[in-house]
């Protein structure tokens, strides 16, 4: 049990903590988002029959997409810190982290922006195209605007996804959560302190799943 100073310390390092994980996961969500959905775009726009048909580029960012999705995120994590130097300026702290989720993110966002776009009815676009709509006007004002419910559920997956990739900062001295809990509770055998950690990333993934399913209900029912 904590004494008064020592639960107010508690309190304060799991509140940093807390900030830490939030602010590791916000910024790479921000970057990974941008980058998912245009890379998303790209494999889905240059499909066969599409707007922007075109099988080389298709099949180009089809193998890249593949190739960088399936590696772990530890690994991944580790083979980018070289490039995070060069990037971000440091291979050790919460910068290369965020770099590294980042670039996960756009793999794993692309997929799913890409997977949701495809459900938007071919019928809807080629009524578009008979209204005398350019290709680029299709895209921002038919496209995206059908397939957004679908689109803040699969951001929603990924913001859940992108809180377990963080737990992995202490490898490369990141902060947040989940080095905390290693660092300070797994390490020192201090169980509260493992709990409290868990029982805040649960919390930060319920409140992030209920404000996605609310966003993306309000959306569906326009």
């Amino acid at each position: 049990m904590f004494g008064g100073a020592e639960l107010g310390d508690f309190l304060l390092t799991l509140a940093d903590a807390t900030w830490q994980t939030l602010f590791i996961v916000l910024v790479s969500l921000a970057g990974g988002g941008v980058g998912g959905l245009a890379l998303g775009l790209g494999v889905y726009l240059t499909r066969p029959g599409n707007l922007y048909a075109n099988a080389l580029a298709h099949t180009v960012l089809n193998i890249v997409v593949n190739f960088v999705r399936p590696i772990p995120f530890l690994l991944l994590l580790v083979i980018l810190v070289p490039f995070a130097r060069v990037v971000v300026g440091t291979g050790i702290g919460n910068p290369p982290v965020i770099f590294a989720i980042s670039v996960a993110a756009v793999f794993g966002i692309s997929r799913i922006v890409e997977q949701n776009l495809l459900s938007v009815s071919p019928g809807v676009v080629e009524a578009a195209r008979s209204a005398g709509a350019g290709r680029f006007q299709i895209v921002w004002s038919v496209i995206i605007p059908e397939a957004l419910g679908p689109l803040i559920l699969g951001y929603t997956y990924i913001f859940v996804a992108l809180v377990d990739m963080s737990a992995v900062a202490g490898w490369i001295g990141g902060g947040g959560l989940g080095t905390y809990a290693v660092q300070d509770g797994f390490r020192r055998n201090e169980w509260t302190i493992i709990i409290a950690a868990v029982v805040v990333i649960i919390v930060i993934v319920q409140a992030a799943q209920f404000l996605g399913n609310f966003v993306a209900r309000k959306v569906l029912r326009r």
